[in-house]
């Protein structure tokens, strides 16, 4: 472990484990199967594009958690993680996508030899990179175990952001910004959406002076005129126009740590209906902002925004809110609580989210959010500096 520099030091990372552990005997886990790779990471430090295949980190009863993954990439477990080599496990290559054999077969074999297989096992049924064929492998494998489903019981613990977190996040937030300048400095009427993209990968990725850009989670949503009445488009390689607005949902990542914000922009005269959703919104923002306290509940949040709303003639069914922290592909969300009316989940200071107010119609979309810290004994802060408005261009 002398030759790799890790993310966070060994006591945050005890003490995390810690934090699961202690979940893991509320729920009535004896081990857990952990596949997600924000999970992972938050975990053990792991680091890899790998999680196209299959792999997971263990958390037995006592002692440290095991890697298991395919053995090209034992090595950069060993290069990100604070692991010892000897808690890495990996299965033979020739079961990496053969409908024959499955990488569960193995994980099954290094339950049975750690002693593990008779405990009750907790695994991420809903999860992006838990299948089907996982499930049935550890049953037909273990026939004997008890499984239980532990979806999101690392992500609930990584609800309260340490300060190292926070720095990263802080970073992220520093590069989001550099983005948003860059997007304001180079979009005009005939800049192909495919060069304005790659403008901002450039400004991400290059960062400050003083430090530079992680790949964010999702890529850049850009829609413009009708296509930004969808919310999750991406881009093509026609021209800006006139007479378009486009928003842009981007991220600046630092360390996997992600800063999101959405800012709207428009070439030629806004229509009317834009600057009233403007209005509302950016009144509703504050509402929430304000809302946004330790002992609060998700809900009131929402309910402050969407009040907003409503005194405008507005409806939204939509959420307008969720955590974000530490992610990879392809979501940036920390899947635990929603901005949302109803959402009992009750505020804590150093909680992060991305306060998310859009309005979508059938013939555009204006988006302005932000990442946002609850802190106490005041509304929360938001970790960039954008300004909020409509950006108009000629």
């Amino acid at each position: 472990m002398s030759d790799i520099t890790l993310a966070f030091s060994i006591e945050e990372y005890a003490a995390r484990l810690a934090k699961v552990r202690s979940a893991m005997e509320r729920a009535g886990i004896e081990v857990l199967v952990v596949t997600d790779p924000s999970n992972m990471g938050w975990l053990t430090g792991y680091d890899g594009w790998s999680f196209y295949v299959h792999q997971a980190v263990i958390v037995p009863p006592e002692g440290e958690p095991l890697w298991f993954g395919r053995p090209q990439d034992v090595n950069g477990a060993r290069l990100t993680s604070y692991l010892d080599p000897a808690s890495m496990f990996s299965y033979p290559d020739n079961y990496v996508q053969n409908p024959d054999v499955h990488p569960y077969q193995v994980l099954a074999k290094v339950l049975v030899d750690k002693g593990l297989a008779g405990k009750r096992l907790g695994v991420e049924m809903d999860n992006y990179y838990f299948s089907a064929k996982c499930l049935e492998t550890l049953r037909a494998e273990l026939p004997n175990a008890i499984i239980a489903d532990a979806t999101a019981l690392v992500n609930w613990q990584r609800a309260v952001k340490s300060e190292q977190e926070l720095v990263y996040m802080r970073r992220a937030a520093r590069l989001v910004e550099v983005m948003h300048q860059r997007i304001r400095d180079v979009s005009e009427h005939g800049l192909r959406k495919c060069d304005l993209v790659a403008e901002i990968y450039d400004a991400g990725l290059r960062g400050t002076d003083g430090f530079g850009g992680d790949y964010a989670a999702i890529v850049p949503l850009t829609p413009s005129g009708k296509d930004a009445s969808a919310a999750h488009l991406t881009w093509d390689d026609r021209p800006m126009r006139r007479g378009e607005g486009t928003f842009f949902e981007i991220a600046g990542c630092y360390r996997r740590y992600h800063a999101p914000l959405s800012r709207t922009l428009y070439l030629g005269e806004p229509p009317a209906g834009m600057l009233k959703a403007q209005q509302a919104v950016l009144e509703g923002l504050d509402a929430g902002l304000d809302a946004a306290r330790p002992g609060n509940t998700c809900g009131q949040v929402a309910d402050a925004f969407f009040g907003v709303l409503r005194k405008y003639g507005i409806e939204k069914d939509s959420r307008t809110g969720y955590p974000v922290g530490i992610s990879y592909p392809p979501d940036w969300g920390e899947r635990t609580m929603s901005l949302r009316p109803g959402d009992k989940s009750i505020l804590a200071e150093n909680m992060t989210f991305h306060f998310m107010p859009a309005i979508w119609t059938d013939d555009w979309g204006f988006e302005t959010s932000e990442t946002i810290r609850i802190r106490a004994g005041a509304p929360a802060e938001c970790l960039a500096d954008v300004s909020r408005e409509l950006v108009v261009k000629p």
